[in-house]
């Protein structure tokens, strides 16, 4: 009796671990689920397709923004002196290597229009998650610093009358943490176009194509001084020559640092650090992707576009950043204004004016198609369960997403009212450059999984169900072999296909990459001096973690790819999602510790909203 009230006992006890267990394993199956593509019937062609040429001039418009005008000048004056080009030089070949990879995810799945649909039918809810989540902060921080940077060129253009009266009033009462002054000019502008969208009015092909031949026109008449106005010998500035100019000003706070002078006045560090911050005048090149449904020929068209509008974007900005810096000696920039300040100082002061209005015409544009893809994000989200099922509630006339418009801009309107315009600029910069990290990683894990060739001639509507991205291995029911077969496989895979088995060696090792690209980033990031300098115990670690990624990366090659022809395929696989991968975190080390916390504060709360969605559903 005893014996069988201790059984009894004994099976009670378990049966609440057996639930949790349970419980565990279907969150765990939630968290993985991928939305699966169903073909239908419904097959309709593009009625306006998009050739290669229409595609690079909506990748240039979607591209050159309130970087090329804003930007420079304070990367220019206080972080990379004339070195800016190197810093956009090294930006644009970051953005090339995350341009192909998000060309084979883009041409994989081409009719699904953003990177949160690509993570989510094939890697699972959790990557789509945080990558819709961090698109949103991009998003909304784009809109924010173009609202900044416009109020920035206007109040310029009117004598800084704006600056001079915020600044007095509400600088004592700021944190060090935000602006100097609340930008209710930004805030107003922001909230103008929020109710113009709720409006239902729609992004005018007419007015971008207007916005596009202002800016081409604004840039090419900037350039084209810089060759009758620069100086070379600004590119080779010397310390007696900043003390001529301290002399000649007479205040030297109005001057820039000098640095070192020459043409790498801030050193090395310097040129990194600006091309994270340069990163953000590249950010704009996947919105082509989206236009894969309209393209008669994605496979081709899509990668040639994207590489095109990398390369077009960095002529454009290579030849403003050496004019800016050719025209006027770099710590004599004003960053809030560089270009129409430059005019000024060369002595063409009607030409500011020109260049300040066609710069205000382009801000204004970019202000408005910056804030579209933030609601279509967040109602996407929201219809597959991931936020507030609320928030994908549409307009029953306007078909617009009345709440997910209306969160996104007062989001975007309360960033531009309390950011600086650089503060705004690091945000949206790492959460790109974690967002083009994500879809490198997805390339390289997809390639060596069963059947991931998501293409079909079909027209295809999309439907969640539970299917993990690695399943569970049918082996693991069966007595194990030996460590010696498994460490074998490592190198000597037993199929020419992929397998659960050799999907998940790769998914593991992909995981461990990431760890040990993180690493080699931190220390280059934080002691580049010593790196290089040859210190013993920085380089043994560089060699060990050098031995153990080349390994790391070995198994992964060793392994079989998808024999399934792809629309396009990253060549130098798995190399170049790595470099990808390790120039991206390296770019995110760059950023200020302050912008580290706000993103952190960010994926915080989208957790939180996660699980307060989870609970009240």
């Amino acid at each position: 009796m005893a014996l069988c009230l201790v059984s009894s006992a004994d099976h009670s006890s378990s049966t609440p671990s057996r639930m949790r267990c349970q419980e565990l394993r279907q969150f765990g199956q939630k968290l993985v689920r991928r939305r699966l593509l169903e073909p239908t019937n419904d097959s309709k062609s593009p009625t306006a397709p998009l050739n290669t040429l229409k595609l690079v001039a909506f990748g240039v418009a979607s591209t050159l923004g309130a970087g090329v005008y804003i930007l420079v000048g304070e990367v220019a004056m206080f972080i990379a002196g004339p070195a800016i080009i190197i810093s956009f030089l090294v930006a644009a070949v970051s953005s090339v290597l995350s341009g192909l990879c998000y060309a084979e995810f883009g041409t994989q799945v081409s009719w699904t229009g953003s990177a949160y649909l690509y993570s989510y039918i094939s890697m699972g809810e959790l990557w789509a998650f945080i990558t819709a989540w961090n698109l949103i902060l991009s998003y909304v921080i784009g809109t924010g610093s173009v609202a900044r940077a416009w109020s920035i060129a206007f109040d310029s253009l009117i004598g800084n009358h704006i600056f001079q009266a915020l600044e007095g009033t509400f600088s004592p009462y700021m944190p060090y943490y935000l602006a100097k002054y609340p930008d209710f000019l930004a805030l107003s502008l922001v909230l103008l176009l929020t109710g113009v969208l709720v409006l239902g009015v729609r992004e005018s092909v007419l007015v971008g194509k207007i916005s596009t031949g202002i800016n081409l026109l604004v840039l090419s008449f900037i350039i084209l001084s810089g060759f009758i106005k620069g100086d070379l010998h600004n590119w080779k500035l010397t310390e007696q020559d900043y003390t001529l100019n301290t002399s000649e000003s007479g205040d030297i706070y109005s001057l820039g640092p000098l640095g070192s002078g020459g043409f790498v006045p801030f050193n090395y560090d310097g040129i990194l650090h600006g091309a994270a911050l340069c990163f953000y005048s590249f950010v704009g090149f996947d919105d082509i992707v989206t236009k894969g449904e309209e393209a008669p020929n994605p496979h081709r068209s899509i990668p040639i576009s994207i590489m095109s509008t990398v390369f077009i974007c960095f002529l454009a900005y290579f030849g403003v950043s050496a004019t800016l810096t050719l025209m006027v000696p770099y710590y004599q920039i004003q960053p809030d204004s560089p270009f129409p300040q430059a005019f000024l100082h060369v002595g063409w002061g009607p030409a500011r004016y020109v260049v300040a209005v066609g710069i205000l015409c382009f801000l204004l544009y970019r202000l408005q198609s910056s804030l579209f893809p933030v609601p279509q994000v967040i109602q996407e989200m929201a219809e597959d369960g991931l936020l507030f099922r609320g928030l994908a509630r549409t307009h029953a006339r306007t078909k617009t997403p009345i709440m997910a418009t209306v969160s996104s801009g007062i989001l975007a309107g309360i960033m531009a009212l309390l950011f600086e315009f650089s503060n705004l600029v690091d945000l949206m910069s790492i959460g790109h450059l974690l967002v083009y990290s994500l879809v490198a990683f997805f390339v390289l894990v997809l390639r060596y999984q069963p059947d991931c060739n998501l293409s079909k001639n079909e027209k295809i509507e999309d439907k969640i169900q539970m299917m993990p991205l690695v399943k569970e291995n049918p082996l693991d029911s069966e007595p194990e072999a030996g460590s010696s077969k498994t460490l074998k496989s490592l190198w000597l895979p037993v199929s020419t296909t992929p397998t659960q088995k050799s999907a998940q060696i790769v998914y593991g090792c992909a995981f461990l990459l990431v760890l040990l690209l993180t690493i080699p980033s931190l220390i280059l990031a934080q002691w580049p001096s010593q790196v290089f300098s040859g210190d013993p115990v920085l380089t043994t670690v560089a060699v060990l973690l050098l031995l153990l990624t080349t390994g790391v990366m070995i198994i992964i090659w060793r392994q079989p790819q998808d024999p399934s022809p792809l629309p396009f395929r990253v060549p130098a696989l798995p190399l170049l999602p790595l470099v990808s991968i390790f120039v991206n975190i390296y770019l995110m080390m760059q950023i200020t510790s302050g912008t580290w916390a706000i993103f952190g504060i960010w994926n915080v709360v989208g957790k939180w909203l996660s699980g307060i969605k989870g609970l009240l559903e």
